[in-house]
């Protein structure tokens, strides 16, 4: 069971309605029904998943990924939007957000999802043994990144991507195994999702990203984390 869950949506009938049936998932269930009360209570009481409505008044959905995602504790976000927004889907996971569902939903496929991201959760719970490669460090504990020494600024999907590779170095995974595993599920479209994470995570951790050395596209399959002979 979760400890505490916070639904960030202004419907008040629809909030209600999804609180009660996370009830028996989390010992706590708050609500909030605009983007900066979310963030608040946030700062005041960290939540171990947020359901986070795209289509809020005044600060929107988008902006309150992006917030959360900018903080250094990481927090399960799960997305509600509305159909036929699939730009916004697709810019939410951009954002890293770990999953969607569109409106209206059932409630109990939304206790699944709920339930997968909490699984996913203690998976990823932080480890203490470091990954060491190339001159990378990665410190799953404090969720921190140093490349020769010098700290990297890395997303919460582009650390869970990297921790990923190096944890299997050499391991060939396709765009839906890594949908699978960083985002929750395999969601139908969205492979660029995992094309434009692995550009952006090459522009931080390779020497020269235009011709990468460390994390390497497979032609046909996917990517692979390759660590360079010592003498590199």
């Amino acid at each position: 069971m979760l400890d505490s869950i916070l639904i960030v949506e202004d419907e008040r009938d629809l909030a209600e309605l999804v609180a009660l049936h996370m009830g028996d998932l989390a010992r706590e269930v708050r609500i909030c029904a605009d983007g900066a009360a979310a963030l608040a209570q946030v700062r005041e009481h960290p939540p171990a998943l947020v359901i986070l409505d795209l289509g809020l008044p005044g600060l929107d959905g988008l902006e309150v990924c992006r917030r959360l995602r900018a903080a250094r504790r990481y927090v399960p976000i799960l997305m509600l939007t509305a159909r036929g927004s699939d730009a916004e889907r697709v810019l939410g996971l951009e954002l890293g957000a770990d999953d969607y569902l569109v409106k209206p939903f059932n409630v109990m496929e939304l206790a699944a999802r709920v339930k997968a991201l909490a699984r996913r959760a203690v998976a990823f719970a932080p480890a203490t043994v470091e990954l060491r490669s190339a001159g990378l460090v990665l410190r799953p504990d404090a969720r921190s990144v140093t490349l020769d020494g010098r700290e990297l600024t890395l997303t919460a999907k582009e650390f869970d991507l990297l921790a990923h590779f190096m944890r299997s170095p050499g391991r060939v995974y396709t765009r839906s195994q890594l949908l699978d595993a960083i985002w929750g599920g395999a969601h139908d479209g969205y492979a660029h999702t995992v094309n434009s994470h692995i550009n952006r995570l090459r522009a931080k951790i390779e020497r020269d990203p235009a011709h990468p050395q460390l994390l390497l596209t497979v032609w046909g399959v996917g990517y692979k984390f390759v660590a360079p002979p010592a003498s590199r």
